[in-house]
Parts: C-alpha cells; structure tokens; sequence
C-alpha cells in the first residue's frame, strides 16, 4: 500500500528531478507533480521523457534530456527552473553488473560514479546558489542498501552508494545553516526497469544464496516516491543528513 496524495503539499514550487524517465525517478516526478509541484525531469532517453508528459498531459512537467554525468545537463536542468529550485531528487543510477574488485573494469568503474556520484554532485552544485537565494529547500539523493553493506552489488555500484551518503551527509552539514535540507534513501530491490545483470560467477555464487533466503520483497517505485517526497516536504522540516532506508527491513537483518 502507497500513502495517499497530499494535495498542494508542493504548490508554487519547482523540483528537479532525474532519471524521470522511468522506475523511481518517473514515479517521484509524478508525485511531486500531483502535489503541486512545477517538476523539471531530466532523463538520459528523450522517448521516456515523451512518454511521460504524454502520459500525463495535465501535470506542469518540463523536460530536460541529457546525461547526468555530464555538467552541461546540470546546467541546463537548473536553468529550465526558472529561478526557482525548492527540490533536487538525485535519482538516476546504474548498476554495474555486480563485478567483484579483481574483476570490474575501467570503464565500468567510471562510468557507474560518473553517473551515481559525480552527476549528484554536479546538480547540487549547480542548483545551491539558487536553493539558497530562494531561502533553502530540500534535497534527496537515492543511495541504496549496497550503500550500507558489502553484499549487495558489485564492487562499483557499493562503492558509488557509500559515496552518494558521504556527500549527504557532508552538503547537511555545511548548507543547514543556509535553510538547505540534504537527505538519503536507501532502497532494496525495487522493480524498475534498470538492469542489472549478474556478470560474476564469483558474485554469483558469494551472494546467490544470500539473495535467495535473505532478501525482503521487491518494492514499488511507488513506494519509494513515497519515501522520497516526503523528505522533500516540509513534513520533514527537523531532517536533514540521514539515510532513511526503504527496504522491507532488510538493514535490519
């Protein structure tokens, strides 16, 4: 069950949200958009970004493609806000085909932070001064279970997760005091459509069997959006700096 809408929970503000396209990043941009919210999504595919504002013609949405781990599309994600930035969702990510560390290659390894950190990083940096010309807002970086543990992807993928809450933690506590909110999700599964394919057989047979009798039932990016928009509110106004894990109870195994 997903709680229910909180209309004009946004009214009269904007949000950037990424990875809109689908999955969690398509279901936050919808919520948020439901609520009120005036939502820039940013999405590397322009067909999903289409889709989106086809599929809900009624919602004030604006779309930004591009690759996040690029800076020009930090810039021109801030730039479709007008202004105005209330809210950042760092949602967009790949996985990494779950190599181990004798196995993950260049590429791989630069491509995964190039998109899960250095991309966060980018838009924060980006979209601070207006957040704190506007008098503050809230924003919400997607980490992940494999942020908090060893076991749960490949070496790049964990990697990039601890990195995404060490860059929360540190934007809460030097933009605070400037009415800037920085907050973490961590999921567990989740069904989206990003693909994540066991490439190890060292993987495979380390956390097979974990994954077999330990892990709680898949989410719904519903359910996440959830999570997300709520740290995003003002509902959250006394939170700033914590990872707040929406996993089934998995961090707590």
């Amino acid at each position: 069950m997903v709680s229910t809408l909180t209309p004009d929970r946004f009214a009269g503000q904007t949000a950037i949200v990424t990875g809109a396209g689908s999955g969690i990043g398509k279901a936050t941009a919808v919520r948020l958009a439901q609520e009120g919210a005036r939502v820039i999504a940013g999405d590397v595919v322009p067909a999903r970004l289409q889709e989106l504002i086809d599929q809900y013609p009624d919602l004030d949405i604006v779309t930004v493609d591009g690759d996040i781990s690029h800076e020009d599309t930090a810039t021109r994600l801030v730039a479709a806000a007008n202004g105005r930035i209330d809210v950042v969702a760092n949602v967009a990510g790949i996985m990494d085909g779950f190599l181990p560390v004798g196995e993950v290659d260049d590429a791989t390894w630069e491509r995964v932070f190039g998109i899960n950190v250095t991309g966060i990083m980018r838009l924060i940096r980006a979209a601070l001064p207006v957040m704190v010309a506007g008098g503050g807002g809230s924003i919400v970086n997607v980490s992940s279970e494999a942020g908090l543990r060893g076991g749960a992807a490949g070496a790049a993928y964990t990697a990039s997760k601890h990195a995404v809450i060490g860059l929360t933690r540190n934007t809460s506590v030097m933009y605070s005091a400037q009415g800037v909110r920085c907050n973490a999700v961590a999921p567990g599964g989740v069904q989206t459509n990003i693909e994540a394919p066991m490439l190890s057989a060292l993987a495979g047979s380390v956390l097979g069997p974990v994954f077999q009798h330990v892990l709680p039932p898949v989410a719904t990016a519903e359910q996440l959006a959830a999570a997300i928009t709520w740290l995003a509110s003002t509902d959250s106004a006394n939170v700033t700096g914590i990872v707040l894990t929406s996993d089934g109870g998995w961090a707590a195994m």
